[in-house]
């Protein structure tokens, strides 16, 4: 009886499947590591104060608070229409919003480190200004509704640099260590296509990946309340295709790479960049005007921003366009590279 005709490409994304569950160490960066660190950060966020603070004014005609802090050292003013205050403190743009009084209000969300610290330094410099001989009448007012709190801010900037951490990671460890054992030669021999070899690593990364992201995001839901404002089925349409970006990434650092600390040192190099400046902690419109051409270039920062656009303004594609557009760029360009580059030794 005739043996059943195996098809390769099957055949390499199970096996990329079963050497991934062999190894415990991975399921645990891919799966519990994300939800320990989002229980961990959405809990007590901490960070060291920094240099300058993003304040946010409201226009008024009759306020001079934007020039008063003008030339307030560590403090940078961004004079904000009304209809603007609670989207600037949404995404991050501003730690704090003054809305001229009196008595003089203060907008900002208690659980942002940036955002205390923000508040008692624009309050110090108005009351030194003052005198301190007739304080300046103020109150807080907290922002405490889902939607507008840290947690929610922060849990897509996580769950993009763990589509990007998980994805450059395990594939491109993946394609290194067969080299180094010598298994891609054996592959060599056979007449299986060098395009179908690497689809098996993206399409296995994908199998893992709906597991991976659900898991983050129904925690925060359970733990934190953190709901989405826009559509389920296009968050997870970003979440596909931020991996197939950054597996693609990870295909083309391992196409030439021979060892692992090679192809460490590489993932580091890539990553490193993404991690300080796409905006996953803090928002990457607190970065200088002239380095934002290069962040808006990077994928972490489109998924990230496309990522919160759905989740927290509720925006539909149409309005994430230039980020989809990033996305899908970087995953045809990374992959046709890798596909080209490509050496079985």
């Amino acid at each position: 009886m005739p043996e059943p005709r195996l098809i390769p490409i099957v055949e390499l994304t199970m096996a990329r499947l079963r050497e991934f569950l062999r190894e415990p160490e991975a399921v645990f960066w891919v799966f519990a590591f994300p939800l320990l660190m989002a229980f961990a950060l959405g809990i007590a966020f901490r960070q060291e104060r920094a240099q300058e603070v993003v304040v946010g004014v409201v226009r008024h005609e009759a306020s001079t608070l934007g020039q008063q802090l003008k030339d307030a050292k560590g403090i940078r003013v961004r004079t904000l229409e009304p209809g603007e205050v609670d989207a600037a403190l949404r995404r991050g743009q501003v730690a704090v919003v003054l809305v001229p009084g009196p008595p003089l209000v203060y907008r900002f969300d208690p659980s942002r480190p940036e955002s205390r610290t923000a508040r008692l330094v624009v309050d110090d410099v108005l009351q030194r200004q003052a005198g301190r001989v007739e304080p300046i009448a103020s109150r807080d007012e907290t922002v405490l509704a889902p939607g507008s709190r840290y947690i929610d801010w922060l849990i897509p900037g996580l769950l993009g640099m763990n589509i990007m951490g998980t994805s450059l990671w395990s594939i491109g460890f993946s394609v290194v260590h067969a080299r180094s054992r010598k298994l891609l030669k054996r592959l060599m021999a056979t007449p299986m296509p060098r395009v179908q070899y690497l689809a098996s690593h993206l399409l296995a990364r994908l199998v893992f990946l709906v597991l991976e992201a659900a898991a983050l995001l129904v925690f925060a839901w359970l733990v934190f309340g953190v709901r989405p404002a826009g559509s389920i089925a296009l968050v997870a349409g970003l979440v596909l295709l931020g991996a197939l970006a950054f597996s693609g990434l990870g295909l083309l650092i391992a196409t030439r790479a021979t060892t692992i600390e090679g192809v460490s040192g590489w993932m580091n190099v890539v990553m490193m960049p993404m991690w300080l400046l796409s905006g996953v902690f803090f928002a990457s419109s607190n970065f200088p005007d002239a380095a934002q051409p290069i962040i808006r270039l990077l994928p972490l920062t489109a998924l990230v921003d496309a990522l919160r656009g759905v989740m927290l303004e509720g925006y539909g594609a149409a309005a994430i366009g230039r980020e989809i557009a990033t996305l899908t760029i970087c995953t045809v360009a990374t992959f046709g590279l890798s596909v080209k580059l490509f050496r079985w030794r």
